[in-house]
């Protein structure tokens, strides 16, 4: 239980003897901090090796394929003579080298210098890492990453192209190129950041009251209107026989002054992105009602993402930061690099917290604030599929609750501002398994969601702004 108390506070029983939160001496954790350090460098090489080999194969297997287009009769000549006879071969009349080569030096960057804004929870994860281990470099790309204060700011930044790209609530993009709540101006999600990742969070004095359907007059907090977080938290309360509108407050409140507002009293919950669930309990402030995996398992959270004029007239240096940022989801993914991760990604400009809280919420091995150590591995995951039925659930959500007005064309807005064919492309171009399809169905709550159903599926709820 050690790792889970603070080494600076007086009053817990343990005084533990490193900052970082581990019981090892000082020393020890620069000599295992060097030893991480060389482990990540080593991965995200072997990563980019391994990237790099699949797509000098990809070349030679589809001249072979050119070549021979049956397959029969290619896999007669290939088991004749062998792949490396082979290659040679047709290199006799096909300049193999020259194309694996031109498949590697990628197309020119129209811009180098890019800055990025993020705000500093886990589910930035993919673009925050990415800076540390190099992928940004590794593209050509002279990245700043540049921790922001709130949404609102990285909304207004992006507007006026004082960022290249950033971090986006999932649903932001949407609702800016829609206009609400601000001038409206394209914008696209090239990938999904995180999955899961977020918990309800409550105060320690409600453990006895953890029925929500007792819960008019409570207070939440959520970092912003237009966030899976605030769509979420609906859903469960009115799903409860609670109205999120009448019969609780929901504020928006920053995911950094959360756990202050907990401790203050000032609310009694929030539905927050980690580590701020984590911390709350590292605080003993709070504990872990519940994870959000477990009212929608695999739900979106935030996002990776630009404006569709940056796209157009940056084609190659968008192309190079989806390279850089799937190959660190695909990173993320991997459950053996989670410990790593953490390391990575606590320091003070990037989360600027405890590791002991970060690892937590990465491996899923955590303290619950009831006394519990629970063990959930995909807690928080990273899976970049930017799915437009997901697109297609926030918009009916966002009009159930009057966020939007009117009839909307849920597809149309999902199919221009989600970029899954992109995201396919890139992804199988690194090499990754690329699902198929493009409207998957979803369960929340246990309820199925059909995007061909949206407009029935929007109007069926029994709470709703318009009800």
């Amino acid at each position: 239980m050690s790792e889970f108390f603070s080494p600076y506070d007086a009053d817990r029983p343990l005084m533990l003897k490193c900052s970082c939160g581990r019981d090892h001496s000082v020393a020890d954790h620069h000599a295992q901090a060097n030893a991480d350090t060389a482990a990540v460098e080593l991965r995200r090489r072997s990563l980019t090796s391994e990237f790099e080999a699949y797509s000098n194969e990809f070349i030679e297997a589809t001249l072979v394929k050119a070549l021979f287009p049956q397959d029969a009769v290619r896999r007669r000549f290939l088991k004749a003579v062998g792949k490396s006879t082979a290659m040679a071969a047709i290199a006799t009349v096909l300049p193999v080298a020259s194309m694996q080569a031109m498949a590697q030096d990628k197309g020119a960057l129209e811009k180098a210098n890019l800055k990025i804004g993020f705000i500093p929870i886990t589910c930035a994860t993919p673009l925050i890492m990415a800076h540390p281990l190099g992928f940004y470099q590794k593209q050509g790309l002279n990245v700043e990453v540049t921790k922001t204060a709130g949404w609102a700011l990285i909304r207004d930044k992006m507007i006026n192209k004082e960022y290249d790209a950033t971090h986006f609530l999932s649903p932001m993009p949407l609702v800016i190129s829609m206009g609400l709540g601000s001038n409206a101006t394209p914008m696209n999600v090239a990938t999904i950041q995180n999955i899961n990742g977020q918990a309800i969070t409550l105060a320690l004095k409600h453990k006895g009251n953890r029925d929500p359907k007792n819960w008019k007059g409570f207070k939440f907090a959520v970092p912003f209107d237009y966030s899976m977080h605030n769509l979420l938290l609906r859903y469960y309360l009115a799903e409860a026989g609670i109205n999120p509108d009448t019969d609780v407050q929901i504020r928006v409140v920053p995911p950094a002054e959360m756990v202050a507002n907990l401790k203050a009293g000032n609310i009694d919950g929030f539905l927050g992105p980690d580590p701020f669930n984590q911390r709350a309990v590292y605080e003993e402030a709070g504990f872990i009602h519940l994870l959000t995996k477990d009212l929608w398992n695999g739900h979106p959270c935030c996002a990776f993402g630009t404006s569709t004029e940056f796209i157009q007239k940056n084609p190659n240096t968008f192309a190079a930061l989806y390279r850089a940022v799937l190959t660190s989801a695909a990173m993320a993914r991997d459950a053996k690099n989670r410990e790593l991760i953490a390391k990575v990604i606590a320091p003070a400009q990037y989360l600027n917290q405890p590791e002991a809280v970060i690892n937590q919420v990465l491996t899923g091995k955590f303290a619950d604030g009831l006394g519990n150590i629970r063990t959930v591995p995909d807690r928080a995951d990273f899976d970049p599929m930017p799915w437009q039925s997901m697109a297609v659930w926030m918009l009916t959500q966002m009009q159930r609750w009057g966020y939007i007005k009117g009839e909307v064309n849920y597809k149309q807005i999902a199919e221009k501002v989600f970029l899954l064919t992109d995201a396919k492309k890139h992804m199988k171009s690194l090499d990754q398994k690329v699902p198929e399809g493009a409207y998957p169905k979803f369960k929340i709550m246990g309820r199925e969601f059909d995007a061909d159903k949206a407009a029935a599926y929007a109007k069926s709820f029994a709470i709703s702004k318009a009800a």
